[in-house]
């Protein structure tokens, strides 16, 4: 009998096996979060990988991007060293920043990305004036 107060709800029974044990059902669960995991990877290392800085947009927030993406990778337990980023950067600027780029690798030191930052701001503003 229905006293008119009864929450109606819909099931979808092919989803879940009636008879499931809480390990097999963690277990599937864990088996989705790490394909999902695969697929959050592959997009933030697709984004890294395919980045090309155009010019117009301010070269300071444009590395952030990148290291926000690097951010992404470390928390899905890829982790990018500075170094690697320091070279996408590299490689993702726009052929203008050849002769630094050209400069950048004739020098034996490595520069932080923080330094990378700061000789990009000079480059943008030369280009700039």
């Amino acid at each position: 009998m229905s006293n008119g107060h009864e929450a109606h709800y819909s099931y979808d029974y092919c989803a879940m096996p009636d008879k499931v044990s809480a390990e097999s059902f963690l277990g599937e669960v864990a088996d989705r979060f790490t394909k999902s995991d695969k697929v959050e990877v592959s997009t933030y290392l697709n984004k890294l990988v395919n980045m090309r800085y155009n010019g117009k947009e301010n070269i300071r927030a444009y590395v952030m991007k990148m290291s926000n993406l690097v951010s992404k990778l470390k928390a899905l337990k890829l982790k990018l060293s500075e170094e690697i980023l320091v070279h996408f950067i590299l490689i993702s600027l726009f052929p203008q920043y050849n002769p630094f780029k050209i400069n950048y690798n004739a020098q034996n030191e490595k520069l932080t990305l923080t330094e990378l930052i700061s000789h990009c701001v000079q480059e943008e503003r030369k280009r700039k004036d």
